[in-house]
């Protein structure tokens, strides 16, 4: 058995950053991934960047087929840099395999040629991610019709019908994405209100949007069966008043969730705790049950954003080479953006959580057809609300409906983690034209109260 200083399991976004920053000081780093096609992580290869690359690409009429060809292009060149970024290090060795605990700090990795590699780690990092789940239907997993939403980005040809299981983010991505090139897209969902999360004026553009664009919703039901007819899926389900439909597709893509990677890490095998949901238990400081184990990334629970496992490489940074003053209980000010179009992005309290928790608040409103930029990029819809404190000029929520979305909600994020009053933002010189300088007439008058004077 070899003793290795660090070992890395999953060459994630986190996990990846912190092999290069570890090598960097000299020190011994072990990096074993399972496959391949996974050097980088989840987000360049199958999530994130690709399922970007594919909705940009359908939004400006490239067809299916070649969008596609370029995906793979793109991700390809993405994991070789990768993959190549860690293996020229001197300190650091990639080793294809996947990675089974037998001890605290023990494992065995199984190769790709059958060789069974046994190890100890000084510290281990576990970087392993997570999985997409899939429902408990009677028929779903066996059919041949089934893709989870890294299969969807693979298929060599567009399906005609689509049937989305899950109307989520990840969902209406999809959604968005695959009526764009040219599917007839159906929505399946068990809720009885799509976007719970979102304040109602919100979700009801954001879906009243994509019903224009040709998706069908159907919300509350009970999937029943899948089954195969004529060469396609037949989805049967039923509505709350009990009445069964069936509905046919070319394909079934599930958009319900995914779940903590730790099925094939064997952790019986370790004093390692583990919540029901699969995750691995972690305290403040990512460590886990059992000293020296830290957890990095999607395979704790929680957000799975690729910029979470960033900033949890730089919590550990600072626990090992800094102040240790760096907590997952000072991640406060998250921003999280989906995909559509226009895109949704959105951070701290929305108007509706606000509300529930008896906060006063300023609110700014203003509809994205008041935006110069909107109607250069011909798409004026959307709306945008933010949220301020009527004691401070603090901002401490926002909802960005519009386009680019996805960029300016940093602006607002900056302006809150600075606690600077939305008056800067309001006063600010902003190039022309531009979405961010609707910040000059969002902010100008509050809708629900008069506004407050200045405080220097």
């Amino acid at each position: 058995m070899k003793t290795v200083k660090n070992i890395i399991i999953g060459f994630g976004k986190g996990g990846k950053t912190l092999a290069k920053f570890l090598a960097q000081h000299g020190e011994q780093v072990l990096v074993i991934e399972k496959s391949k096609q996974m050097y980088g992580g989840t987000c360049i290869n199958i999530a994130c960047l690709p399922s970007k690359r594919l909705i940009i690409e359908a939004a400006h009429g490239t067809s299916f087929e070649d969008a596609v060809d370029g995906k793979n292009v793109m991700t390809s060149q993405l994991r070789q840099k990768n993959y190549q970024m860690l293996a020229s290090e001197e300190n650091i060795t990639v080793l294809d395999g996947t990675a089974h605990f037998t001890g605290n700090h023990t494992i065995d990795v199984q190769t790709p040629d059958g060789q069974t590699l046994s190890y100890k780690g000084e510290r281990i990092f576990i970087n392993t991610g997570a999985t997409p789940t899939i429902p408990d239907i009677p028929g779903l997993k066996s059919s041949p019709f089934l893709m989870n939403s890294t299969q969807a980005m693979e298929q060599p040809k567009l399906p005609r019908e689509l049937v989305i299981i899950g109307g989520g983010y990840i969902g209406l991505e999809f959604a968005n994405m695959f009526t764009s090139f040219g599917s007839h897209v159906t929505v399946l969902d068990h809720h009885q209100t799509l976007l719970p999360r979102e304040d109602d004026d919100v979700a009801e553009m954001v879906i009243q949007n994509f019903k224009d664009n040709g998706v069908r919703f159907e919300v509350g039901v009970d999937i029943k069966a899948i089954s195969e007819q004529d060469e396609q899926a037949a989805i049967t389900f039923a509505r709350a008043d009990n009445r069964e439909t069936t509905i046919f597709a070319d394909k079934i893509l599930v958009a319900t969730g995914r779940k903590p990677a730790t099925a094939d890490l064997d952790l019986q095998n370790t004093d390692i705790k583990v919540a029901k949901n699969g995750a691995i238990v972690v305290d403040d400081l990512l460590h886990t049950s059992v000293p020296n184990v830290w957890v990095i990334g999607d395979v704790k629970g929680g957000p799975q954003f690729t910029y979470i496992s960033l900033d949890d490489f730089r919590i550990i940074k600072d626990e090992l080479f800094g102040n240790k003053e760096r907590r997952v209980s000072d991640r406060l000010i998250v921003p999280t953006n989906v995909f559509i179009e226009p895109s949704l992005a959105q951070v701290g309290l929305t108007e509706k959580e606000a509300q529930k928790q008896g906060k006063d608040y300023l609110l700014f409103k203003m509809p994205a057809a008041a935006i110069p930029k909107a109607k250069v990029l011909k798409d004026t819809r959307g709306l945008l609300k933010v949220l301020v404190d009527p004691q401070t000029n603090l901002i401490i929520g926002a909802t960005l409906y519009v386009q680019e979305a996805q960029e300016i909600i940093n602006m607002i994020v900056l302006a809150m983690r600075a606690k600077l009053p939305y008056q800067i933002l309001r006063d600010q010189i902003y190039t022309h034209p531009t979405i961010s300088e609707a910040f000059n007439d969002l902010f100008k008058q509050p809708v629900n109260k008069k506004e407050p004077k200045f405080q220097e």
